[in-house]
C-alpha cells in the first residue's frame, strides 16, 4: 500500500474528475484489500515450511520492487531534481514503513493466527489520535474517545486475557511494532511535500527496504533462512517460488497499484473505510489456506476494533481532517496499512 500528501483543491479535483466511476473505484478498493490480505497467510505458510520472517519479507518486497521498477521510472520521468529531493522520504518510507512494518508483521504472524496479528497492526489509527493529543494539546471527539474505547475493548477480547488461550507477548509485541510502524507510514505520508507521485513512493520505497533487509541479512542483523520444500496451502502443495511469487506479485505489486486507482476514483476516506475489509478477507484466507478460525471472544473482539477504527475515521471524514492533525485530509490511503 503507499500513501502520498496532497492539497484540498488536488483532492477536490480528483474525486470531481472521478465522480462517474464510483463503481470502478469500489471493485479496484475490494481487490487491493483482498490481495494484500492474502500476504499472511502465504507468509505463514513459507514460515512452515522452513523460511525466516526475514527471508519472506526480503523475498517479497525484492521481487515488488523489481515489478514496480518501470512504473518507478516512468513516474519520476527522468527529473534527477524530484529524485534527490525525495530521496530521503523514500528512505524513511522504505525502512520504516516497508521493511519495519512488513518484517514486524510477520513475526507476528509467525507466533499469532494472521487475524490477531493484523487486528494487532489495525491498532495505528489509535496510536495516531493518542500521538496527535500530546502533540497538540488538544482532546479528540467523543466520538474518537469512543472509536478508541472500543479498539481498546476489542484487543482485551482479541488477546483472549482470561487465559482461555495461550497468547505469545512475542507475538504481541511484533504486532504492536507493526501498529507504530505503520503509524510512522501515515506520518511520512502527511508530511510528503517533496512532489513524489505515489507509485514513485511505493516503488523507490520498496526498492530501499529490499536493500536494507539485504544488507540486514549480510551483517546477520536478521536471520535469513529459506528452504527450497514445497509449500502447504490448503490441501494443495505448491511450489516455494510460487507462494513467493504470489506475496510480490499480487499480495505487493498488484495490491499497491489498485490501490492507488481506488484511491483516485473514490478519495481517500471512501478508500480507506474499504480499506478495512483487508481485516476480513484475511481472516477468510486464513481460514481456508491455513485452517485458523477464531473463537467466539476474538471473532467479538475482532468486530469491536474494526468498530473502534471505523468511528475514528468517521470523525476524520466528518471534521474534514485526519486524527492526527498533522495534514489536510489528503490522499491518505492510496493503499491498505500492511503494510503487510
Amino acid at each position: 500500500m503507499a500513501h502520498a500528501g496532497a492539497d484540498l483543491p488536488q483532492e477536490r479535483a480528483r474525486t470531481a474528475a472521478a465522480a462517474g466511476h464510483p463503481a470502478l473505484g469500489l471493485w479496484m478498493a475490494l481487490l487491493s484489500a483482498f490481495v494484500f490480505a492474502s500476504a499472511g497467510p502465504f507468509g505463514k505458510a513459507l514460515m512452515q515450511s522452513g523460511w525466516s520472517p526475514g527471508a519472506v519479507v526480503t523475498g517479497r518486497v525484492g521481487l515488488a520492487a523489481l515489478i514496480l521498477l518501470p512504473a518507478t521510472v516512468h513516474a519520476l520521468r527522468g527529473d534527477l531534481a524530484l529524485l534527490r529531493r525525495g530521496l530521503p522520504v523514500m528512505a524513511a518510507y522504505g525502512v520504516v514503513a516497508v521493511a519495519g512494518c512488513q518484517l514486524a508483521y510477520m513475526t507476528a504472524v509467525r507466533h499469532l493466527s494472521v487475524g490477531v496479528a493484523l487486528l494487532l497492526e489495525y491498532l495505528a489509527p489509535v496510536l495516531l489520535v493518542g500521538f496527535a493529543w500530546a502533540r497538540t494539546r488538544r482532546a479528540p471527539s467523543a466520538l474518537t474517545v469512543g472509536g478508541v474505547a472500543l479498539s481498546m475493548a476489542g484487543l482485551v477480547c482479541v488477546l483472549d486475557l482470561t487465559g482461555a488461550k495461550d497468547v505469545s507477548g512475542v507475538g504481541v509485541l511484533a504486532g504492536l511494532v507493526a501498529a507504530l510502524c505503520l503509524s510512522v507510514f501515515f506520518l511520512i505520508s502527511a508530511h510528503d511535500t517533496t512532489g513524489l507521485p505515489p507509485i514513485a513512493l511505493a516503488g523507490g520505497g520498496l526498492m530501499v527496504g529490499a536493500v536494507g533487509l539485504a544488507l540486514c541479512g549480510l551483517l546477520r542483523v536478521v536471520p535469513m533462512a529459506a528452504s527450497t520444500r514445497a509449500v502447504q496451502v490448503g490441501a494443495l502443495h505448491i511450489p516455494w517460488w510460487l507462494a513467493l511469487l504470489e506475496l510480490a506479485l499480487l499480495a505487493a505489486a498488484l495490491a499497491y497499484a489498485t490501490g492507488i486507482i481506488a484511491a483516485r476514483l473514490l478519495g481517500s476516506t471512501v478508500a480507506s473505510f474499504v480499506g478495512l475489509t483487508e481485516v476480513l478477507f484475511a481472516v477468510l484466507i486464513a481460514w481456508l489456506v491455513l485452517g485458523e478460525v477464531p473463537g467466539v471472544l476474538q471473532a467479538i473482539g475482532g468486530l469491536l476494533m474494526l468498530g473502534g477504527v471505523a468511528a475514528v475515521r468517521l470523525d476524520e471524514a466528518r471534521r474534514g481532517e485526519p486524527v492526527s492533525s498533522l495534514a489536510p485530509d489528503a490522499d491518505l490511503h492510496v493503499a491498505s496499512p500492511d503494510r503487510t
